[in-house]
C-alpha cells in the first residue's frame, strides 16, 4: 500500500512500479543504504554520473548499498524514452546493474509521493524542489533521509558518507 507523503515515516513506507510496471514495496531495502537518484539518459553535461554511480554501486552492493533510479524527464525533455528504452540506455551504454524504476515527476502537481516525502526531509538551500538531473537523497538502513546532495556533486564523493551508513548498525 503506497503511504501519503505527509503520513509516512521512512522511505519504507512507499510502493514505488518498477521500469515494467511492477509494485515494488521499499521496505524491501530495509536494513540497506539507499542512494536514490533521478536520472536522465540524455543529460550529456552529467552523463559521467552514471559511471559513477554504477562504479559506487560495483563496490558496495555486497556491503548493503542500493541505488534507486528513477527516470525523470521534467529538465530539458532529457528523459523522452520509454522505460524500456531508458534501461537498455542505461544497462548497456553505463552498465547499470541498481534498479531502475518507473518515469516519474520529482516536482509539481504530479510529483510522485516518495519525492514528495524525500524533498519534505531535506529541501535544498534554494527551496525544496528538484533543481535538475542526477539530484541524490542518501538514505540509511531504516529509510530515514540523512543527506541531499545537488545534481552536479559527484557520487563518488560521497562515497565516505555511504561508508559510514554501512558501518553503523
Amino acid at each position: 500500500m503506497a503511504a501519503a507523503a505527509s503520513s509516512a515515516s521512512s522511505v519504507h513506507d512507499f510502493t514505488v512500479k518498477d521500469a515494467s510496471g511492477k509494485d515494488v514495496d521499499l521496505s524491501t531495502y530495509k536494513g540497506k543504504v539507499l542512494l536514490i537518484v533521478n536520472v536522465a539518459s540524455q543529460c550529456t553535461e552529467l552523463a559521467q554520473l552514471y559511471t559513477e554511480l554504477a562504479q559506487l554501486y560495483e563496490k558496495y552492493k555486497d556491503q548493503g548499498f542500493e541505488i534507486l533510479a528513477f527516470p525523470c524527464n521534467q529538465f530539458g525533455g532529457q528523459e523522452p524514452g520509454t522505460n524500456e528504452e531508458i534501461v537498455q540506455f542505461a544497462c548497456t551504454r553505463f552498465k547499470a546493474e541498481y534498479p531502475i524504476f518507473d518515469k516519474v515527476d520529482v516536482n509539481g502537481d504530479n510529483v510522485a509521493p516518495v519525492y514528495k516525502f524525500l524533498k519534505s526531509r531535506k529541501g535544498s538551500l534554494f527551496g525544496d524542489n528538484i533543481k535538475w538531473n542526477f539530484s541524490k537523497f542518501l538514505v540509511d538502513k531504516e529509510g530515514h533521509v540523512v543527506d541531499r546532495y545537488a545534481p552536479t556533486t559527484s557520487p563518488l564523493s560521497i562515497e565516505k558518507d555511504i561508508k559510514k551508513l554501512l558501518a553503523s548498525s
